[in-house]
């Protein structure tokens, strides 16, 4: 009888820019190593990874490079974290999740949900997803450049209802996002029963608006918050 040959998966895209290999703040309570993808499709004025924004396909690391060094780092790592840039907006994103869960890691998402199509079959894999909100859903153009915050909000919908472990942060800067825009968001967090809310700093690291590395962040009025009943943790 004729042997099978070994089946042999398809190959696949997906432009990588680089790897931390240790974080302990990329997901919370998590040891893991962070792939970092090229390309994203918003603008947000306080990015921090400004280098990470146009689409580059012709990555200098190979997926199967990261998947042979991930290989040799089981029982020392607990989860791998897929950031950005925007992951989503790239088809090759499941199939390098699938060969995560296949070599024993734990699967964490960062994104800001520009594609609700694209995260939903994701949804199976993921152990966890850090989710950046933007800003009030109906003013995303202010904050990232592009009209796509109903986007947002319909993934988020589905990462609540799909029920995967999830964290859900806001980056302040008051140059950007005025009290009556943090209490918009706490209002909609509030209908969709999110158990707790971050709000990070602006960190001027990277940034490349001088408009905004100039003014001073300052603390947020998280005091102002309080009556929506969400739990808010400031994380500089």
């Amino acid at each position: 009888m004729a042997q099978r040959a070994p089946s042999v998966r398809p190959a696949f895209r997906l432009p990588i820019a680089g790897i931390e290999p240790l974080s302990t703040v990329d997901w919370p309570d998590e040891l893991c190593a962070v792939v970092f993808t090229q390309g994203c499709g918003w603008h947000c004025r306080y990015c921090h990874n400004p280098h990470l924004i146009p689409f580059k396909p012709n990555s200098t690391i190979r997926w199967e490079q990261v998947r042979q060094w991930l290989d040799r780092r089981k029982g020392l790592l607990d989860g791998v974290v897929f950031s950005g840039g925007e992951p989503t907006h790239h088809a090759g994103l499941a199939e390098a999740m699938k060969q995560v869960v296949e070599l024993g890691f734990r699967v964490g998402l960062h994104t800001g949900g520009p594609q609700p199509k694209v995260l939903e079959p994701l949804l199976p894999l993921l152990d966890w997803v850090g989710f950046d909100v933007k800003a009030p859903f109906d003013r995303y153009a202010k904050i990232t450049g592009k009209d796509q915050g109903m986007n947002a909000l319909l993934s988020l919908r589905r990462i609540r209802e799909y029920g995967v472990a999830h964290e859900v942060r806001t980056t302040w800067h008051p140059a950007l996002l005025t009290p009556g825009d943090l209490r918009r968001i706490a209002e909609t967090l509030a209908e969709l029963q999110v158990e707790e809310w971050v709000i990070q700093r602006f960190r001027p690291n990277g940034c490349e608006d001088p408009e905004i590395r100039a003014i001073p962040p300052g603390d947020p009025p998280i005091e102002q918050l309080d009556s929506f009943g969400i739990p808010i943790t400031l994380r500089n």
